[in-house]
C-alpha cells in the first residue's frame, strides 16, 4: 500500500462520497418534480377540451382606447386564437391597459453633421387582469414591460414614423410576452 492511500484505506475518498450523495439528492429533487410542455396535451385541458391551445382560443380580450393599446390587443388576439379573432363563448375575460413612453436614449448627443439622426428609447408597458367568466373570479393579473430602441432623424414626419414603427415593434413583442404570461397563468390554475 502507497502512503497516499494509507489515509483512506478501508473507506471511500471524501470526494467520492460528496458525488455520490449529490447524485442521490438530484435523483430525488428530480423525482419530486413535474415537468411539462407549456402547450403540449394530455393533462393540461381547458374549457374546452384539446389542451393549450383551446384553453387560450377560449380568452376574450375587453376592447382598449388607446392606438398602442388596440396594436397590442390585435396581435394578443391573433396570437391567443390563432387568427379566429375573440371567441364566441369565451372562458375567460381579459382587461388590458397600456401606457408608453419615450425618452433619449442618451443624454448628450454628439454628431459631426446637423442632419446625424439622434436615438430614442420606447418604453410600453401593459397591466392585464384575467377573470373567469363562470365565477367571476380573478384568475391572474400582471404587468409585462417592453422596450423598443429607434433611431430619430431631423426631417419632422421620419421622426413620426420611426416612433410609430417602433411603436408596432413593442406591441407585437409585448402580445407575444402577454400570452406566454396568460398561458403560465392558466396552466398554474389547471
Amino acid at each position: 500500500m502507497s502512503s497516499a492511500e494509507a489515509p483512506f484505506a478501508g473507506r471511500r475518498p471524501p470526494l467520492r462520497a460528496a458525488v455520490a450523495a449529490f447524485a442521490v439528492a438530484a435523483a430525488m429533487f428530480a423525482g419530486a418534480c413535474t415537468v411539462q410542455p407549456l402547450y403540449g396535451g394530455g393533462s393540461l385541458t381547458g374549457p374546452a377540451a384539446g389542451g393549450m391551445a383551446a384553453t387560450l382560443a377560449a380568452v376574450s380580450v375587453d376592447p382598449v382606447t388607446t392606438r398602442q393599446g388596440l396594436e397590442v390587443r390585435n396581435h394578443l388576439i391573433f396570437l391567443l386564437s390563432g387568427g379566429a379573432g375573440n371567441p364566441a363563448d369565451p372562458g375567460y375575460d381579459m382587461a388590458l391597459a397600456v401606457s408608453s413612453s419615450s425618452s433619449s436614449a442618451a443624454t448628450i448627443q454628439i454628431s459631426t453633421t446637423e442632419q446625424a439622426p439622434s436615438s430614442s428609447l420606447l418604453n410600453m408597458t401593459a397591466f392585464y387582469t384575467l377573470k373567469d367568466r363562470a365565477t367571476g373570479e380573478i384568475v391572474a393579473r400582471g404587468t409585462r414591460r417592453i422596450s423598443s430602441a429607434y433611431d430619430v432623424p431631423r426631417q419632422q414626419y421620419a421622426a413620426l414614423r420611426a416612433q410609430r414603427d417602433a411603436e408596432n415593434r413593442a406591441a407585437r413583442e409585448l402580445a407575444e410576452q402577454l400570452r406566454f404570461a396568460v398561458a403560465q397563468d392558466l396552466s398554474r390554475r389547471n
